[in-house]
């Protein structure tokens, strides 16, 4: 491992593969995190109380996309489709983590479930079914397709003028892809909405008062090295990390050095 790059925690999702209970991260994932000069730390899950632990050990945090979405008990709802796959373990610490990374100032980037999991945890709520919702489209990928048609863009996104995602991405509009069943439904107090679809609905969100909180709901991971506004997105969260390393090795220099006895100066070496 390269001590010199900024560390970069990315949570596993619990999930049954094979019938077996198994922890997993997309290697998209991966990768992406290497785009941005980070350092990959997949941590499989955590207890809360540990969370603030393990977050003063790392520069970053990356929220991946995931099959598995929110449980509704979240933002005060029952579960609307029990034939869809949740994950409450992720839930448990995940949602602490983003709460405690915001207080800590650790940049923050947020991809489809990443980005409902910031809204949830700061107290906002999800459409369980955007495509029931009247007005809005269907947002979900097509069945039965292969990876590489399942993340071709398929609608663009309109960026707000003069928010962190157009200041990144200098431009009014791009095509994304969609993969994802729910969407935000109430911004979560404290959100700034960057970027939304066609039918309204929001796409990307930032916290203004963060040094780097953003997240978005298509996936710029996916072929993120051909692709030059995920290029500029992950290089954008991996420079916000590098301050962030800067700043938290300078604190441990400055504990340690606290923590020095001072030198005795009453010594006479002769």
């Amino acid at each position: 491992m390269n001590a010199s790059l900024p560390r970069i925690l990315v949570p596993a999702c619990h999930q049954t593969v094979k019938g077996l209970p198994s922890y997993t991260v997309g290697d998209k994932y991966v990768e992406a995190v290497r785009l941005a000069g980070g350092q990959v730390w997949v941590v499989p899950g955590l207890q809360p109380q540990d969370v603030a632990d393990v977050l003063s050990l790392v520069d970053g945090v990356l929220l991946t996309g995931s099959p598995s979405n929110v449980h509704p008990r979240h933002f005060g709802q029952s579960v609307h489709d029990d034939t869809l796959p949740l994950d409450e373990r992720r839930d448990a610490w995940v949602l602490p983590l983003v709460r405690a990374a915001l207080v800590a100032g650790t940049p923050l980037f947020g991809i489809c479930r990443g980005l409902q999991e910031i809204n949830v945890a700061l107290g906002g709520s999800l459409h369980q079914a955007v495509h029931e919702v009247a007005g809005l489209a269907d947002h979900r990928p097509p069945a039965e397709d292969e990876a590489g048609g399942m993340y071709a863009p398929v609608h663009e996104v309109l960026v707000e003028p003069g928010g962190l995602l157009a200041g990144l991405l200098q431009v009014p509009r791009l095509a994304v892809n969609s993969l994802h069943g729910q969407g935000i439904a109430v911004p979560a107090a404290g959100l700034r909405i960057e970027a939304r679809a066609p039918d309204g609905l929001p796409e990307a969100v930032s916290v203004p008062t963060a040094p780097f909180a953003l997240a978005v709901q298509w996936h710029p991971e996916w072929r993120a090295a051909e692709n030059p506004h995920s290029q500029r997105l992950l290089a954008a969260f991996g420079s916000a990390c590098r301050r962030h390393q800067a700043r938290r090795q300078r604190l441990a220099t400055e504990r340690a050095a606290a923590a020095s006895p001072p030198p005795d100066h009453d010594h006479d070496p002769g």
